[in-house]
């Protein structure tokens, strides 16, 4: 079946993942999944990820983070923030901090997906896309 917003199909993926703690999920493959999954592996929230597949079935397969004995996620939790019936922009002065700069605001921006803190750099802002701590 179709997924109509594929950001919350992918976002919903993981953490259902993450909650029985499989080590991987697999997400249907598009170029804003990927590019959030490259923010993911680049901040640490995700060991690795690869397309598998071809044409109209691609997928990515992405590898979960766990740390401990017990096997805690490193993904504690992850929130849609704009949706398609409620678009949420942000200025670049005013860029959220999740959990006071400990969690990460994955921003939609004119130069690509980025983090927060990327965005603040760039001094740019964006649709905010979601929260991960």
């Amino acid at each position: 079946m179709p997924a109509h917003d594929t950001i919350s199909d992918m976002l919903t993926r993981i953490r259902n993942a993450c909650a029985v703690r499989h080590s991987t999920v697999n997400i249907p493959s598009t170029r804003m999944t990927r590019s959030i999954a490259e923010v993911l592996k680049s901040e640490g929230f995700i060991t690795s990820y690869e397309e598998t597949g071809e044409g109209v079935s691609k997928n990515i397969v992405v590898s979960l983070k766990y740390k401990g004995r017990n096997r805690q996620p490193i993904i504690q939790n992850i929130r849609r923030v704009s949706t398609p019936g409620l678009r949420v922009y942000s200025k670049k002065k005013d860029l959220p901090r999740v959990l006071g700069g400990i969690g990460v605001a994955i921003v939609s921006t004119s130069h690509g997906i980025m983090t927060d803190r990327e965005a603040r750099k760039q001094n740019i802002g964006g649709e905010v896309l979601c929260y991960i701590w």
